[in-house]
């Protein structure tokens, strides 16, 4: 199934691939330039921006932590429109907190 999301899913040079990852723990955020296979952009709820402040929050409020993190560091890199990678998961909770975030931060998608 994952196969066929990203094969419909794919950034260029242009609009890079905003991919998401979740785990029971933790959530993950890259972008990624397809054309060239490089990470320009990671955060993580492990990422030592973020550790400190997400032990006492909720799962959903880490997920919207990483969003706006994201959004920051992608603004920094002039990138500010993205194609969202969910990956096999439906966009809800987590996932849809960390893209609203994204998107209240100024990314494009």
């Amino acid at each position: 199934m994952k196969r066929k999301i990203i094969k419909r899913i794919y950034g260029d040079s242009v609009r890079h691939r905003l991919s998401v990852f979740r785990s029971l723990k933790h959530i993950y955020a890259q972008i990624v330039d397809d054309s060239t296979g490089r990470t320009l952009v990671s955060v993580s709820t492990l990422s030592k921006e973020l550790m400190d402040k997400s032990r006492k929050i909720s799962k959903t409020e880490q997920a919207k932590k990483v969003g706006e993190a994201v959004a920051r560091n992608a603004i920094e890199k002039n990138i500010k429109s993205v194609v969202f990678d969910r990956g096999e998961r439906k966009y809800h909770g987590r996932l849809k907190s960390l893209a609203e975030a994204a998107r209240q931060g100024g990314l494009k998608f």
